[in-house]
């Protein structure tokens, strides 16, 4: 039997009418063609493409059932290891983790898992999920701090083994980098909020509104719970550092997309959260972040989106879907190129950008090659805003006020492989302790830190 090598195409809006909205851009698999692409898969005895899950799926046992049109069972097996499929579905990097390992990477192209998981999550979603039993009570009550993607999985596993779980949350909605940091054309806030509808259908409770740190203190939770899960992700942007980064009309990525997307800047008048990003916008970096606000851009407007990066296209961050949707949606890439300084007008507003081309040097420590400036290169661009989307670092609130965890040179929480840190009864993941990476890296360190308070909490008992 003959194994086609491509995967079938995703059907999405066209470039030309999705900038003109900020609505999902992909339509996802329908019934046909996900039951043709499950096809494909060789159920593979030793089961490659689950090493690079962090979250465990049993990767080829959802697809089976897929193959088989067995949508529920497929949904069932998703659920016993994941929490938010219809979040990883989008946004996960599988490209690089569980197709990345894929054995039909040999033949052609991998097997289309995050768009099979995506089929699966959002048929349960229209159906609706299923509440698995939940289990006898331990007794334990845990605390998880933050409800952004490791919170959420560490509350949704502990309350499967039979804790009370309490999340206590600093904003007025649950999510976190779910929420405020990812566009609605890339991830659909109303996703968001189902799949946390179903984690708060396992038991766990949410409460908004309140900052550890300063409502509450982390000592003050060890004194009423058995065991505190920090996941309060990297909410402190980094900054270029250079002279002007202060004039109106300079954002980090952080306030821009928070603006837009939380407090739905894009829904302006009906939502009183005014952006203005004017005729010509510069991005600079060239991650996810960076994909999302250059394309946001468009979206409000902007005649002109740009992305200005130091390095080559072989060294951007971003995932290549990503990319290859800005680049369609018309954003501008200026590579090997890095600003100087802005220049504002007599008002304090932002008016140009001097920048000077680079070249590749020798690899630095992130063994990425290193942007060497080129003398005489400088240049003026006239702009309206300036978008910084070159990274974040840990939320500093609670390393800042609990002096006795071991923190890192760069502001994470120090912890071991299992989420341990320091203190006993106290854990963390995702990105307090990593600093920025992917939603599905925090979830699988939300997955492994449950698994040790539970441990913890049985060898106390």
């Amino acid at each position: 039997m003959s194994i086609r090598r491509t995967k079938p195409e995703m059907p999405e809006q066209s470039p030309r009418e999705r900038i003109k909205n900020f609505q999902e851009v992909p339509f996802g698999y329908g019934k046909d063609i996900a039951i043709l692409e499950a096809n494909r898969c060789l159920q593979c005895k030793n089961k490659p493409c689950m090493k690079g899950c962090p979250v465990e799926i049993d990767i080829p046992g959802f697809v089976a059932c897929i193959a088989k049109g067995d949508f529920e069972k497929a949904a069932e097996v998703i659920r016993a290891k994941n929490n938010l499929p219809a979040i990883t579905g989008r946004v996960c990097p599988y490209e690089k983790q569980c197709e990345g390992e894929c054995t039909l990477k040999k033949l052609g192209e991998p097997l289309g898992i995050g768009r099979l998981e995506r089929f699966i999550a959002d048929f349960e979603r229209v159906k609706g999920a299923k509440t698995p039993k939940k289990p006898d009570s331990t007794g334990k009550h845990i605390a998880v701090v933050g409800a952004g993607p490791a919170g959420l999985t560490c509350a949704g596993d502990l309350a499967r083994m039979g804790h009370a779980v309490t999340v206590f949350e600093a904003l007025h909605d649950p999510g976190g980098v779910l929420m405020y940091g990812i566009p609605e054309f890339r991830l659909p806030k109303e996703i968001v909020k189902s799949e946390v509808n179903y984690v708060k259908s396992l038991g766990v409770e949410i409460i908004y509104d309140i900052v550890v740190g300063k409502t509450i203190t982390v000592p003050e939770l060890m004194d009423k719970y058995d065991a505190v899960f920090i996941g309060t992700g990297a909410g402190l942007p980094k900054w270029l550092n250079v002279p002007g980064e202060n004039l109106d009309g300079v954002y980090s990525a952080n306030e821009f997309l928070t603006r837009v997307n939380m407090m739905k800047a894009y829904r302006f008048p009906e939502y009183d959260t005014p952006v203005k990003v004017g005729k010509t916008v510069i991005t600079f970096g060239a991650g996810n972040v960076a994909m999302d606000c250059a394309r946001t851009a468009l979206r409000l407007k902007a005649e002109k989106s740009y992305i200005f990066y130091r390095r080559t296209d072989a060294e951007m961050p971003a995932r290549e879907e990503e990319v290859e949707h800005a680049r369609q949606e018309g954003v501008i890439f200026k590579l090997l190129t890095a600003p100087i300084r802005f220049i504002g007008d007599e008002k304090g507003i932002l008016k140009e950008v001097e920048y000077l081309k680079m070249e590749l040097g020798e690899p630095d420590e992130s063994g990425r090659r290193r942007p060497v400036p080129i003398p005489g290169s400088e240049e003026k661009l006239a702009i309206d805003t300036a978008l910084v989307a070159i990274g974040q670092s840990p939320n500093p609130l609670i390393p800042q006020t609990m002096k006795e965890l071991k923190i890192g040179k760069h502001g994470n929480i120090i912890t071991d492989e299992e989420g341990r840190t320091s203190v006993p009864k106290i854990f963390a993941g995702g990105d307090i302790a990593t600093g920025a990476a992917t939603v599905i890296l925090a979830m699988g360190a939300g997955k492994r830190a449950a698994r040790a308070i539970d441990s913890f909490l049985k060898k106390k008992t």
